[in-house]
């Protein structure tokens, strides 16, 4: 009976003791397995951090595309105000040579101021002069200064870039319009200077 004991007694200290080694590799296991899955959501959060980043690097900043729109909206109006600019040159330029209504006006009323102020007994040179003469030579004025206002605003218009945008090419409609309203401005001021000092189209004499 007391070898029985004796037996049964290790042989429930040696259960026991497989019991607690197995409890034990549970443990370890269970540990093991939870380091695996921490590890593998750690990489996994890692992974998502780094592809966020990727795309925040390949999204364009939004500050860079407003300076870009910026930038293109104002060499769109610049271009527009050269063009209007041009336009405004050639147009000035046809009204030189052809007339306006402003020189019609001015030559009217120095035609009257002529007449009131010439009396019936000048000689005829003198009224040729002050009745006609002086008429045509303020027509002559008012052409050469939209002649010369069509010259100023032609050259402005062709070196704007150099100044406003160097290295941006122009418009060639642009240059085309601005040459046209420089070279109308030329003509026009040179037949006004001529016909302003007689040079051509003179009066005729009164002999």
């Amino acid at each position: 009976m007391g070898t029985k004991t004796v037996d049964e007694a290790g042989a429930e200290t040696g259960t026991e003791a497989k019991r607690d080694e197995q409890t034990v590799d549970v443990t370890e296991t269970d540990r093991a397995e939870a380091s695996t899955d921490n590890g593998s959501e750690a990489a996994a959060a890692g992974t998502a951090a780094d592809v966020e980043e990727r795309n925040e690097a390949e999204e364009p900043d939004e500050a860079d595309e407003d300076l870009v729109d910026d930038s293109a909206d104002a060499a769109k109006d610049a271009g527009v105000g050269q063009g209007a600019a041009a336009v405004v040159s050639a147009g000035l330029g046809v009204v030189s040579l052809t007339g306006s209504w402003v020189a019609t006006v001015a030559a009217a009323r120095e035609t009257l101021i002529g007449q009131l102020g010439t009396s019936s007994t000048a000689s005829v040179a003198t009224q040729v002069k002050e009745v006609y003469g002086d008429a045509w030579a303020t027509t002559a004025l008012i052409g050469g200064l939209f002649a010369l206002a069509a010259l100023i605003v032609g050259v402005v218009v062709l070196v704007r870039p150099a100044f406003g945008a160097p290295g941006k090419p122009q418009a060639a409609w642009i240059k085309s319009v601005a040459w046209a309203g420089v070279s109308l401005g030329v003509v026009g001021l040179v037949l006004a200077v001529a016909k302003y000092s007689d040079i051509i189209l003179g009066l005729p004499s009164a002999g």
